[in-house]
């Protein structure tokens, strides 16, 4: 049974990439005994965000820090990066406390690669909108007319998972295909002048350039992928999950909250992304249409982690992955 399926219908290398936008950021401070006895010992937590997403409309909307705020806890806002992996650098270099809840995939890379990472929560959003998109003017109409072609994608990330799945299901060798390996800042020029044929991205990326580039669907991930292998996740460090068991739950359940106005005001929500995103009407109104909803699970979810773990697995079989790992033994125990 899936993760989606306990609630509704179906089904979303690290150590490159610097943080985007932020220079250099301060540390926290280690408080008394008394405070760590109360399950934390700092009254702040340093969050990261990105243009888009659950993190995005928390910050603009403001209700997530005065939630946190009941408790005594200050928000400080680090961004805006432009994907997972500059936020689990951020985490592990020690210059934020929690991943901005992006792919579980980088996640995984990020603790292959030795980062000492936790799962504090994970999501699932529907409907999944990750697409391979390619211009109209490219020649390209179907999955197989990428033989020979160039597809921007980010390295161990969902747009390469989303990429390889699709040259899986219709039997396209992957030697036949030129991955190039892209942050969306600069794969989106890339596909606009023509440098690449094709683009694996989410939202709301993709459907930027699918309108401003004329450019359409050959792969989405909701329509064309009977099985979901990437989902949404929160990470932080073992040690500061140790130290702040309270703080965490408490993250936890402002980001829950979030999810859940959200999921309940939609057309809202996707005002304040558009505002903060700067993209078009039309755009913002595709989103709407889209109804956006976001499930959460605890990081101990036997259910979701049998799920997960069944997607590690596949993702190091077909070497997204470098190598296996347990998911099991990288949660963070609050």
């Amino acid at each position: 049974m899936s993760p989606s399926q306990l609630t509704k219908p179906t089904r979303r290398s690290f150590l490159g990439g610097a943080a985007f936008g932020i220079g250099a950021l301060a540390g926290f401070d280690i408080c008394g005994p008394a405070q760590a006895a109360s399950g934390r010992v700092t009254d702040t937590v340093r969050l990261t965000w990105g243009l888009s997403g659950l993190n995005l409309i928390a910050k603009e909307r403001g209700e997530f820090e005065k939630l946190l705020a009941k408790d005594g806890i200050k928000v400080e806002w680090l961004g805006p990066f432009p994907n997972h992996a500059p936020t689990l650098q951020a985490v592990t270099g020690g210059s934020a406390d929690f991943s901005f809840g992006g792919s579980t995939t980088p996640a995984l890379a990020a603790i292959i690669a030795g980062s000492p990472l936790v799962f504090t929560q994970f999501v699932v959003y529907e409907p999944r909108t990750t697409a391979i998109i390619a211009r109209d003017d490219s020649g390209i109409s179907k999955v197989e007319d990428l033989v020979g072609k160039s597809v921007a994608l980010n390295r161990s990330g969902l747009g390469e998972f989303l990429l390889v799945a699709a040259l899986e299901k219709h039997n396209v060798d992957r030697s036949k295909v030129k991955f190039v390996y892209l942050n969306p800042p600069d794969a989106a020029p890339a596909l606009a002048s023509g440098k690449v044929d094709a683009w694996s991205m989410w939202s709301p990326g993709v459907d930027i350039a699918r309108l401003e580039y004329k450019a359409h669907d050959i792969f989405l991930e909701g329509r064309d992928l009977e099985f979901q292998i990437d989902y949404t996740s929160y990470l932080t460090t073992r040690k500061f999950a140790t130290d702040n068991p309270a703080l965490v739950r408490a993250v936890n359940d402002a980001f829950r909250a979030e999810g859940k106005w959200i999921s309940e005001n939609s057309k809202d929500a996707e005002y304040i992304a558009q505002k903060a995103g700067k993209y078009s009407d039309q755009v913002r109104d595709q989103f709407i249409a889209l109804n956006r909803q976001y499930r959460y699970f605890v990081a101990n979810d036997e259910t979701f982690l049998a799920e997960l773990q069944r997607a590690a697995d596949w993702l190091v079989a077909r070497k997204v992955l470098p190598e296996p790992i347990k998911v099991t033994d990288h949660l963070a125990q609050v």
